[in-house]
């Protein structure tokens, strides 16, 4: 029996030993496994010249590379705008991928530590792993990020030296490799389809996305678009990363290489540390391209730290690290010969192309390839990722140390809360706010009974966002009235403003046009913090003749299109009366369970009617519409309000040159309306600047619809049209048409009048169909705007004033110079020519589909 059980210790043992011995070496087989390189799986070196490699390839190059390492996992976040795959990769150590939900659950308590002892975060300091994420290519003709990313990730899980262990043992690392994959395809089959002819190189003739083109970086605020949601979800929910970076390119005739930080000013509310681990950061990444021998390269310039709302700008408010880098462009994949005088600066606290603290090394001149803007971009995001791994700990302790004393100045600061009330102009546009807001990871409240703050009672419903959160800093600024830099970094020599990067105000609710409260008392009540999207679902009631839809409500417009595309008549109320406004829609009668699914999708209430006014009411009629598409690089204010349009279900068609050159636009259309634009690129009279640059394309992509055209517009109007002209596109109609209006405001000096995207008090007719649902009062979004005077002549009367500013203190939030040149003066104006109409809107009524507050000035031409 002793024998027995011996034989079996030993047996067991051996057995023990060969399952050790198998291990090791499955685990030596699986680390010689080859991993395929790019230039094998591509056939070239990713940059090489007149090479790009599409987007379809590279994602089956990552699905390979899962396959083959250990060390990265490739996540489809689900399709593109136009239905491509949307990737996150994650690229660390085995063990640290193995352990991502265990790492995400210490991140998560790091980037709030509300409630946590200080101890414990502490212990979380030494168990965590720095997440830095890095996004390629968001700007589509930008292409050296996305080019670059295979070889940065080949290099990380094939490379075994002390540094890249280092970097996979303490960093996760989240790679968007193509921020916009539609652009990518569309820049890459572009450049294939004009290699070897004149025009190689040229830009792409439309918007290298669907419908915004270059202000997918001005949407990291709003989130309109799906790829907006996808990253927002990786960064501003899921995972909160301590360092970000946005691999971009500049033009080519400055500096090869601009990298954090950024220059002065700075935009408020971001814990200093942010500001300091920029500098911190770009100082690492400037020193190792400097150390590898790259010349040209820019830090602490051209860029300032107050800028748009796009990515890399805002999530500095989310307590990361945000950066970019900036690449000089080649064109496409071909190289350019650049001379050196040819090179320049010029640009903030970069004034000559010479050496200076900030820029040590310049470039010389020569030849500029895609493959030096590949290898430089990747010694920017290899730096980024070493310096994180060097110092993890810190990193992660900084973290935590921001969103602590961001809560603590939260709670301290005045104001300590913002409340949305229930009660709202268009409280289905409020919901959409806050459902926004979740979004980005901002802690919101519902109250579930009424509270008194301030000597205001809420009524139950309400929205209670307090101050005491991490994201402190990005609540004051998508909040609170904010008041752009007005000093010696916003100014000229000569006491000239300079230019903000994009707008002077990004405030949410003001563009919205929702109340939102700052308030600094106490609040008591019982609230409900929100886990997810606030639900809407309209109610038909059935106690009635008929059914209202309130006009003020700016879905009431898609529940409209809705019915009408289902064959239900809708007449409009003109005269207000007990219950209802001008401008609400009554609906007499449809089958129930088309109006119930009308409700649930848009969330409008179909309140009951006791009867029918027997007059002040107009059959609705949806107008047929189409909205002027050119090439010359496209035009991205129609791109959104294509958009616009399609999120409230309005059909529309897109009008190129050929059909408006062929005339008789009144037997198809009633609206045609002209996007934000230059009179010359609608015409084809291109301004010189950009002449040289449009030109380098083919001919059957060289818009403009000429005397022609010009001729059709107008005979379109005189025939009973409508012609809606936004922003600059109201000089088309001002000067072809021969109105008598002028813009009050063009032959101004920028130290008489500046006001560059700010928000403005404005009043409303709303008596007027064409502001019907309005406010009384509300603001504007004004970005070098037009401001109308309506010049004296025999048909005054022919001009009406929809939208007004008010006389003084005019500015809500932004930079206003000159106020007194907008005092009383006409902002929309509607003019009949012949039988029919043209409407001057000379602000941003539509900007980007953020300024909701203002969307009614354009859906109601075309309801009617």
């Amino acid at each position: 029996m002793r024998k027995s059980n011996r034989f079996l210790h030993i047996l067991s043992f051996y057995f023990f030993l060969l399952l050790i011995v198998f291990g090791f070496m499955a685990q030596v087989a699986h680390a010689q496994k080859k991993v395929t390189s790019p230039q094998e799986f591509f056939g070239f070196e990713l940059g090489s010249d007149r090479k790009i490699a599409r987007w379809d390839k590279i994602v089956e190059y990552y699905k390979l590379l899962e396959n083959e390492s250990d060390k990265l996992k490739v996540i489809d976040m689900g399709p593109s705008t136009m239905g491509n795959p949307f990737l996150l990769v994650i690229i660390s150590s085995p063990e640290n991928l193995a352990n991502l939900d265990r790492l995400r659950e210490v991140n998560a308590k790091i980037s709030d530590p509300r409630g946590i002892p200080e101890s414990e975060i502490k212990k979380l300091v030494i168990e965590g792993k720095a997440v830095v994420c890095q996004s390629m290519s968001l700007h589509a003709t930008e292409i050296g990020g996305t080019q670059m990313a295979p070889e940065l990730t080949y290099d990380l899980v094939t490379r075994s030296d002390e540094e890249t262990l280092r970097i996979l043992s303490n960093v996760v690392f989240f790679l968007i490799p193509s921020f916009n994959p539609d652009g990518q395809i569309m820049v890459t089959d572009w450049y294939r389809k004009t290699v070897g002819t004149e025009y190689e190189g040229a830009g792409l003739p439309w918007l290298y996305h669907k419908y915004v083109g270059h202000d997918n970086n001005r949407d990291g605020d709003f989130l309109n678009m799906i790829e907006s949601v996808y990253a927002a979800k990786i960064m501003y929910r899921d995972w909160i990363p301590q360092a970000y970076i946005d691999h971009h390119h500049m033009g080519s005739y400055g500096a090869r290489f601009y990298v954090p930080p950024y220059c002065d000013p700075i935009r408020p509310y971001a814990d200093p540390l942010i500001w300091r681990e920029i500098s911190w950061y770009g100082a690492h990444i400037a020193y190792k391209l400097e150390e590898a021998g790259k010349a040209g390269i820019l830090n602490d310039a051209q860029f300032p730290g107050w800028g748009h709302f796009g990515w890399h700008w805002i999530t500095p408010f989310h307590n990361i690290a945000g950066m970019l880098t900036e690449s000089a462009s080649a064109r496409l994949a071909t190289p350019l010969y650049i001379h050196p005088e040819q090179l320049r600066g010029g640009a903030r606290q970069f004034p000559d192309y010479e050496a200076q603290s900030s820029f040590p090394n310049p470039w010389l001149g020569g030849w500029w390839r895609l493959r030096d803007i590949v290898e430089q971009k990747k010694i920017s995001a290899w730096a980024l990722l070493d310096l994180a791994a060097r110092n993890k700990e810190t990193v992660l302790w900084n973290a935590y140390l921001k969103a602590k004393r961001q809560t603590e100045r939260g709670a301290k600061g005045k104001p300590t809360a913002y409340v949305i009330p229930a009660a709202q102009h268009d409280s289905l546009t409020a919901v959409r706010m806050v459902n926004t807001l979740l979004l980005s990871g901002i802690e919101i409240k519902k109250a579930r009974n009424d509270f008194t703050v301030d000597g205001v009672i809420y009524p139950e419903g309400s929205f209670l966002i307090s101050l005491a959160q991490p994201k402190m800093g990005l609540i004051r600024n998508l909040l609170g009235q904010t008041h752009y830099a007005d000093n010696a970094w916003t100014r000229g020599r000569d006491g000239s403003p300079l230019r903000p990067y994009d707008l002077a105000t990004h405030n949410m609710n003001e563009f919205m046009g929702v109340r939102v409260d700052p308030i600094n008392g106490a609040v008591n009540g019982d609230f409900q913090v929100l886990t997810g999207k606030v639900p809407v679902s309209g109610k038909v009631e059935t106690d009635g003749s008929g059914y209202v839809l309130d006009g003020r409500l700016n879905d009431s417009f898609k529940a409209v299109n809705l019915l009408l595309d289902r064959g239900i008549s809708i007449r409009r109320i003109d005269k207000a009366r007990t219950g209802v406004h001008p401008g609400d829609f009554i609906v007499s009668s449809g089958p129930k369970a088309v109006l119930e699914d009308v409700a649930k999708i848009t969330g409008v209430d179909f309140k009951a009617l006791k009867s029918e006014p027997k007059e002040g009411t107009h059959k609705v009629k949806r107008m047929r519409f189409g909205m002027y598409h050119r090439y010359w690089g496209g035009n991205m204010d129609e791109g959104w309000t294509r958009f616009l349009l399609e999120q409230f279900s309005f059909p529309y068609t897109s009008l190129m040159d050929a059909e408006i050159k062929k005339g008789d636009l009144i037997k198809k259309y009633d609206v045609i309306i002209l996007p934000d634009d230059l009179t010359g690129m609608i015409t084809g009279e291109i301004p010189p600047r950009y002449r040289r640059r449009l030109s380098a394309v083919p001919p059957e992509y060289r818009s403009g619809i000429g005397k022609v055209g010009v001729e059709a517009v107008k005979a379109f109007v005189e025939n009973g049209g409508t012609l809606v002209t936004l922003g600059g596109a109201c000089s088309f109609a001002i000067d072809k048409f021969g109105l008598n209006v002028r813009n009050s405001v063009a032959n101004t000096s920028s130290k008489e009048f500046f006001c560059p995207g700010s928000t403005l008090k404005a009043t409303f007719d709303n008596k007027h169909p064409l502001a019907y649902g309005m406010p009384s009062e509300g603001l504007v979004l004004f970005r070098s705007s037009m401001v109308f005077e309506i010049t004296p002549g025999q048909n005054n009367e022919d001009y009406k004033t929809v939208v007004r500013y008010i006389d003084r203190d005019i500015l809500r939030s932004g930079w206003l110079i000159g106020e007194e040149h907008l005092s009383n003066k006409a902002a929309m104006v509607c003019a009949k020519v012949g039988k029919g109409q043209v409407i001057l809107i000379g602000f941003r009524t539509q900007h980007r589909c953020q300024t909701h507050g203002t969307f009614k000035l354009l859906f109601n031409a075309l309801i009617r």
